[in-house]
Parts: C-alpha cells; sequence; structure tokens
C-alpha cells in the first residue's frame, strides 16, 4: 500500500526523533538539574510551607475553571451547534480569543475589571465580595483561558450526533432531562473529559493572566509557577527545577488517568454501537 507519507520506519524515526528534541530531552533536562541536589535538599524543598500551599493552590483552582468551563462550555457548545441566531458567527470567533490574546493583557483587563475600583468588582465591593487579589480572581483568569479547549472539543462531537437519537428516545417517551442524561451526555463524555483535560492542564501551567489579579499573597494567593519564577529570580534553577519536577509529575499522573478515562468511555460506546 502507498501512501503520501514517508513509510512506517521513516515515519516513526522522525515522529520519535521530533518527541525526543521537543518534548523528552527538556524533560530530562530538568530531572538531571533537580537532581543535583541531594534527597534531603529536594524533599526539604517539596514539603516547604509556601511550595505545598502554592501547588495545591494551583491544583485546586484548576479544578474549579475546570468544572465550571464544562458546565458553560457545554452549554455554549450546544448554542452554537443547535441554533441558528444573528451574530453566531461573531460568538463563534469570539471563543478563541484566549488563544490569540497575550496572557498577560489579559491579566490586567480582568485585574481592572475585578479591583474593587473597577467595574464589576466595585458592584461586587459593595456586597462584600473581593474577586481580584484572591483565590477567586486565580479561578477567573483561569476560566478565561481554558474555556476554549471545552467548546472546542464539544462541538464537532454534538455536531456530528445524530438528532435522531434524541427523537428516539423522545417518542420512547423520554422527557427532556432523560433524554439529556441517557442519550446525549453518554454520547458527548469522551469529548468532554477530554476537552476538560487540556483545559485543565492548561490551567496548571498558567502564569501571566494570574499574576496580575491574585495579588500574589504567600499562602494565600502564590500559585505553583510563581514559586519557580521566585526560584528562578534568585539564581535558584535547582530549586527551580525540584518544584518543576514534582509538579509535572502530578499532572502527568492526573493527565494520565483522564486519557485512560476518556479511552474507557469510548471504547464502552463503540462496543454499545
Amino acid at each position: 500500500m502507498k501512501t503520501v507519507l514517508p513509510g512506517f520506519k521513516r515515519g516513526i524515526f522522525i515522529t520519535l526523533a521530533w518527541l525526543g528534541s521537543m518534548v523528552v530531552l527538556p524533560l530530562l533536562l530538568l530531572l538531571l538539574s533537580a537532581l543535583q541536589l541531594d534527597g534531603k535538599d529536594i524533599w526539604q524543598i517539596i514539603v516547604s510551607e509556601r511550595v505545598v500551599s502554592s501547588i495545591w493552590l494551583s491544583f485546586r483552582m484548576a479544578f474549579v475553571a475546570t468544572v465550571i468551563n464544562v458546565i458553560f462550555g457545554f452549554l455554549l457548545a450546544w448554542i452554537l451547534v443547535r441554533y441558528d441566531f444573528p451574530g453566531k458567527l461573531f460568538i463563534n470567533g469570539f471563543i478563541d480569543l484566549p488563544f490569540a490574546l497575550p496572557t498577560a493583557v489579559a491579566g490586567i483587563a480582568l485585574a481592572s475589571l475585578y479591583s474593587p475600583t473597577g467595574l464589576v468588582g466595585g458592584f461586587l465591593a459593595q456586597l462584600g465580595i473581593q474577586i481580584a487579589y484572591t483565590p477567586s480572581g486565580i479561578a477567573v483568569a483561569l476560566v478565561f483561558v481554558s474555556l476554549p479547549f471545552v467548546v472546542r472539543a464539544i462541538q464537532p462531537v454534538l455536531a456530528n450526533l445524530d438528532p435522531s437519537f434524541e427523537e428516539a428516545a423522545h417518542i420512547l417517551g423520554a422527557g427532556k432531562f432523560t433524554t439529556l442524561r441517557k442519550v446525549i451526555l453518554p454520547a458527548l463524555l469522551p469529548a468532554i473529559i477530554g476537552g476538560a483535560g487540556m483545559g485543565f492542564a492548561r490551567s496548571l501551567g498558567e502564569y501571566g493572566s494570574v499574576i496580575f489579579i491574585a495579588g500574589n499573597v504567600p499562602l494565600v494567593s502564590e500559585i505553583a509557577p510563581l514559586i519557580i519564577m521566585s526560584k528562578l529570580d534568585l539564581y535558584d534553577v535547582k530549586g527551580a527545577s525540584v518544584v518543576a519536577l514534582f509538579m509535572l509529575t502530578i499532572s502527568f499522573i492526573l493527565i494520565l488517568l483522564i486519557n485512560i478515562a476518556q479511552w474507557s468511555f469510548t471504547k464502552r460506546i463503540s462496543q454499545v454501537r
């Protein structure tokens, strides 16, 4: 069988060489940099109060942002796929704006909007609610930068979902909520998990949009990427590598579990069909 692209042997060699140079080699150098410290120093860095607090905050806010984006990302994808309305193309293109907008610009805009003197923050301040310079501000920034991943993962799958399944469920007497729970969501679940996983991973590494709205108060609103940058500013490359490697390890395990769940649900759906 002839193919346009190179054969398997050349193709796998090119793929592995590219993957090795772009992904594996930098990670290997990161590991070697961290291992220049002895085990005791590495452990002291990992269990230090600021590092533990910042990593826990990063994962917690990333999870909150992911849950919010799954809910509203699904609603956005549903509206864009199932309805026609004026300005639909504009909204559809607007969703991708966080991909193109520099994150520092997004952070400044969000901080100005949600600060106690901002348009939204001023109104919330009258209600005793503060978003900017708190962990809530971090969640807002992460929702902004990771929303497109969820919408774009769900949208094409929803567009290819045959409406006849919903019609059949309606004919058989299923209500709207039952149809959503038993017919639509199971078919979209792999896409939802995939989009949530990509959004979660994006949120964990976000830096530019967060530092302007977080307040960066140690043990309160200081994220893990800021800890890494702080160590680099002090020329503590080894310490920064330890924190980065520890966070990378946890992230890899979580993303691996997400991918396994996505593969499992996809296989289950294909078997049912």
